[in-house]
């Protein structure tokens, strides 16, 4: 059983940065890849990063080199670093993982089983 906790979201103006955080609990935690997802009112869950248990990164185009996502196993975090933040990008930001996900299904939210309790982020104009 893996348990996800998010933090580090909040009120920005555009062009600005937050980090947010995902702590997760379980020995196991530095086997696992992580996926970032957001969802914004009315609209469905989406992709935002991926990460494997070895640092390799994936990104959606839409926030390709505005965000970044790293992970420190000794502290069972895994951070999404964003940068250049647009309106666009308001939403709630989910972290997410399963023993089972791998690079060619990273994009499905339905195949996580576990995730955070997600974090609001609001870019204002």
């Amino acid at each position: 059983q893996v348990q996800l906790v998010e933090s580090g979201g909040g009120l920005v103006q555009a062009g600005g940065s937050l980090r947010l955080s995902c702590a997760a609990s379980g020995r196991t935690f530095g086997q696992y890849a992580m996926g970032w997802f957001r969802q914004a009112p009315g609209k469905e869950r989406e992709f935002v990063g991926f990460i494997t248990w070895s640092g390799s990164t994936w990104y959606a185009d839409s926030v390709t080199g505005r965000f970044t996502i790293s992970r420190d196993n000794a502290k069972n975090t895994v951070y999404l670093q964003m940068n250049s933040l647009k309106p666009e990008d308001t939403a709630v930001y989910y972290c997410a993982t399963d023993p089972t996900i791998r690079t060619s299904i990273m994009k499905l939210h339905a195949r996580y089983n576990y995730w955070g309790q997600g974090t609001q982020v609001t870019v204002s104009s």
